[in-house]
Order: structure tokens, then C-alpha cells, then sequence
């Protein structure tokens, strides 16, 4: 699995075959995902919610996205580390990825690494987002259930949950509730909610589909408490998602996204590959930077190459 993973996220020539025949036996593991702030306890609470499919005998598979420097390329990948105490239970497998550059808290394969993991048959696939704040919204695209987490004495807590965040949340969490002020962040939260469409007003099929209001989750997950609930919320939410139609409406849109950006990485491959090599894009580059030519010329030429003037 550890060599099938290296080959999805170097893109190499045998990555698509080895996604091609997997794919069949995907789509059955539950892929939940976790974002928040950092400092939120994302990782913790993480590794204590593998602990808890563990022991309702439940596989799991986990996938840690850490940054990648913009200045060395490298990534400290300490997500792993945190979860050592599993690395003798054949049930869990971890696996951390840096972004590579990538914006939107995931990596630009996290999608397809998630689907080796669901097609070697684990049973639930937890994924952990960069943290990097209002604009980490890729995860919502990829997870069946969405978990927004919180935490008290962060400065301005309203912030935290607006422009974006709000409206991706299937399960608030307030971790290290024990703090001073977590009853606030509730109250904050479930203000913004009095004020935000329903979760059931997303376009789906069923007009008449009851909508989800998202609850809040308080928990300690240094300590464990609050997990069970956690994952108790969190089959609830997959029941609404299977007997309102919302699921299968989120499974197509999610789709139809990545099919756009499966594409877009596959012309890029091309054109890089065909034309715009590293020496050829230095190149014109120059002349650019030199106003010898202009870029949206050098675009069209380009284009023209592959049959899109």
C-alpha cells in the first residue's frame, strides 16, 4: 500500500492504471474529514477518533496533510509522529503528505490517495487538513462528513467560523472544551446558524428534503471525552445523508469538480510535457519580462499547439 501511495503522489506513468483498476472496489469506506484552526487539536483528535472505530472493530485509514515550506519544499510531516502509538495495530494506517504547493488545506492527490485507502477495504478513511484557516474548504468536496473544529481562547472566536468555514460544517466540535469560554463558541455558533440557509437547501433532487441543522460536539481529546458522542453525531449525519438524498446529490457535484480538476492537471502534464518544458518556460518567461512578446499571445500559441486557437 506504502509503494501504491508514493506512485498516486508522484504522479508516476503507472498511477493511472493502478487508479483505473482500483476505482471498482472504492466508494464503500466512510471518509471524514477534519479542519480547523491551527492549534485546534486537529491530530489529537484525530488519533482518539481512530481509537474509536478501533474499538467497535472498525478499519481505518488515515491520511495527515502537513504544509509544504515555499522556501525549502520540505514538509516536517508531525502528524505522523503524534500517532506512533498505533503503528503495531494492523487495523490503522497512517500516511502523511505535504501539499506540494497546494492551497485549500488538502494535497493535490489527497483525493486519489483516499481512494487507494477505501479500495484496500478500510472502513472508515479519516482525513486531517493543513489548518489553514477561512479558505480551507477542499475537504468538503472530498469527505462524506465534514467536521469544523473549534476552540476556546483563540482571540476572536466569531472570526473563526465565518467566510467559508460556516457553510462547510456537518459537525461542529469544540475541542479542549474544559477552557474558559467554550460555552461561548457555542452560543456563538448556533447564532450563526439561527442565520444561515438550511443544509438541506443545496440544490438536491428533493425538494421537500428536510434539512440538517449541524451540532455542536464538545470534547477534550487529550483526554478522550467526548469522543464516543463524536462519533455517535457522526453516524447520524450518515443516515440523514442516505434517507434524504443529499449523499447521492454530493457524491455527483463532488464529481463533477474533480473531473474539472482531473483535467486540468492532465492538459497541464501534457502541455508541460510537449511544450512547455523548463528551459522553454524560462525562456519565454525572459522575452515576457523583457516585453519582447506578451503572455496572452504566448497563451493562444499555445493552445493552437493542442487544437484549442
Amino acid at each position: 500500500m506504502a509503494r501504491a501511495i508514493t506512485a498516486v503522489e508522484d504522479r508516476t506513468k503507472e498511477s493511472h492504471e493502478l487508479l483505473r483498476a482500483l476505482f471498482p472496489y472504492s466508494g464503500r469506506a466512510r471518509v471524514v474529514g477534519l479542519t480547523g484552526a491551527p492549534g485546534s487539536g486537529k491530530s489529537t483528535l484525530t488519533d482518539q477518533l481512530a481509537r474509536e472505530y478501533r474499538k467497535r472493530q472498525q478499519s481505518v485509514g488515515i491520511v495527515a496533510v502537513d504544509p509544504t515550506s515555499p522556501f525549502t519544499g520540505g514538509a516536517i510531516l508531525g502528524d505522523r509522529i503524534r500517532m506512533q502509538r498505533h503503528h503495531a495495530d494492523p487495523g490503522i494506517y497512517i500516511r502523511s503528505m505535504a501539499t506540494r504547493g497546494s492551497l485549500g488545506g488538502l494535497a493535490s492527490t489527497t483525493a486519489d490517495v483516499a481512494t487507494v485507502l477505501d479500495a484496500s477495504g478500510r472502513d472508515v478513511v479519516l482525513i486531517e487538513t493543513v489548518g489553514v484557516g477561512q479558505d480551507e474548504v477542499d475537504i468538503v468536496r472530498l469527505a462524506d462528513v465534514t467536521l469544523v473544529i473549534l476552540v476556546p481562547g483563540m482571540g476572536d472566536d466569531v472570526q473563526s467560523i465565518k467566510a467559508g468555514i460556516m457553510e462547510i460544517a456537518d459537525i461542529f466540535v469544540i475541542n479542549k472544551s474544559d477552557r474558559e469560554g467554550a460555552d461561548r463558541v457555542e452560543r456563538e455558533v448556533r447564532a450563526l446558524q439561527s442565520t444561515a440557509p438550511p443544509r438541506g437547501a443545496t440544490g438536491a433532487d428533493d425538494a421537500a428534503m428536510e434539512s440538517w441543522t449541524p451540532p455542536v460536539v464538545k470534547t477534550v481529546a487529550s483526554e478522550g471525552r467526548g469522543i464516543s458522542e463524536l462519533a455517535v453525531a457522526i453516524a447520524q449525519y450518515e443516515a440523514f445523508l442516505e434517507t434524504s438524498g443529499l449523499g447521492r446529490h454530493r457524491r455527483i457535484e463532488s464529481w463533477r469538480v474533480r473531473l474539472v480538476e482531473m483535467l486540468r492537471v492532465a492538459l497541464m502534464q501534457r502541455v508541460r510535457r510537449d511544450y512547455l518544458t523548463e528551459a522553454a518556460g524560462r525562456e519565454l518567461a525572459a522575452k515576457i519580462a523583457a516585453h519582447e512578446c506578451d503572455p496572452y499571445t504566448v497563451l493562444e500559441e499555445i493552445l493552437g499547439r493542442f487544437g484549442f486557437g
